[in-house]
């Protein structure tokens, strides 16, 4: 239960879809995004600037951010305390 999280440059994705995000420098992982380019699967967010996370959903769609897999994970994690926030205020009344 995570909400929208925004990815730079006013994307947003469904944060419950969200598997991993991971550094795009390995080997593996340039695999990973050729693979989804050839099946389709690829949505490239970064707007021209360079790779910095890659971010793998439960729906097999792998999609590239400009901004770094730490500030997605400390949005991840402001978005789940907003939420909290918001439940916990429900249950009190």
């Amino acid at each position: 239960m995570y909400g929208i999280i925004n990815i730079g440059f006013g994307n947003i994705i469904v944060g419950d879809r969200v598997i991993a995000i991971v550094n795009p420098e390995s080997a593996p992982m340039k695999r990973l995004k050729e693979q989804a380019k050839d099946d389709g699967k690829l949505i490239d967010a970064t707007y021209g600037r360079k790779t910095r996370a890659i971010v793998i959903t439960d729906s097999n769609h792998v999609i590239l951010s400009a901004i770094q897999p730490e500030t997605i994970a400390l949005r991840f994690r402001q978005s789940f305390e907003e939420l909290e926030k918001v439940l916990q205020n429900i249950r009190v009344v």
